[in-house]
């Protein structure tokens, strides 16, 4: 047989005469791909917030590895199937926001896991969720810096004596800053961040002056909820 007829035969293959792959290992992957996806859903529902939770998102994610998995099958086995769906995806646009950020994370793990699985190396695939899920464990315990508390003052415009709610702040605050000054139909509101080291004492003390109507502090961690 010449090289010619070698070239020939390789490119008959490849265009969808070759020999695809067996019963066997199309089902172990689609088996491995299902657990990997189960894994994920259950990854995510552990250690997702409640306030960012999302069911169909984590049933979208644990489905990925099978799709994405049945699709690599299908584009070793047959060239041109391979570029009739790179032509057929490149068109797909999804524009569903993301409400949290981790999400992303977790989508390309889906993703990743669903491509390492559909071309056989299932040890990788293992051992990107073993490292995937101790990273996450890791980060999670990291304490977050604890955000400056927000005092919010409300209180007539012409009675507000800024000077005296200065000195009150210095004497009780580690650091204060003033964030918003609204005045409005002859009412002030003061917004100023501090950190304090007697919450109750910085409280009763501005409640002392008479100078408002209403006098909040409200914590937070640094993170908006929805």
């Amino acid at each position: 047989m010449s090289v010619r007829d070698v070239i020939k035969k390789s490119v008959y293959e490849s265009l969808g005469g070759g020999a695809n792959l067996s019963v066997w290992n199309v089902v172990l992957i689609i088996v491995i791909a299902c657990l990997i996806g189960l894994y994920i859903f259950y990854v995510y529902k552990f250690t997702s917030k409640s306030a960012f939770y999302s069911k169909d998102l984590n049933i979208t994610m644990a489905g990925l590895p099978l799709i994405i998995a049945a699709i690599m099958i299908a584009m070793q086995s047959n060239l041109i199937i391979s570029l009739g769906m790179v032509g057929a995806l490149s068109i797909v646009r999804f524009r569903n926001a993301v409400k949290n950020p981790l999400d992303l994370l977790y989508l390309f793990w889906s993703v990743s896991a669903g491509i390492i699985v559909g071309v056989g190396l299932y040890v990788l695939a293992f051992v990107l969720c073993v490292v995937m899920t101790v990273l996450l464990l890791v980060l999670e315990m990291v304490p977050n810096a604890k955000a400056p508390d927000l005092l919010v003052l409300r209180g007539g415009a012409e009675g507000m004596n800024y000077g005296e709610i200065e000195n009150i702040l210095k004497t009780n605050c580690k650091y204060h800053k003033e964030k918003a000054r609204t005045i409005k139909n002859g009412e002030a509101e003061l917004i100023i961040e501090v950190r304090m080291s007697d919450k109750e004492e910085l409280l009763r003390e501005l409640s002392d002056t008479d100078q408002f109507t209403q006098v909040n502090c409200i914590s937070h961690d640094g993170e908006s909820r929805i």
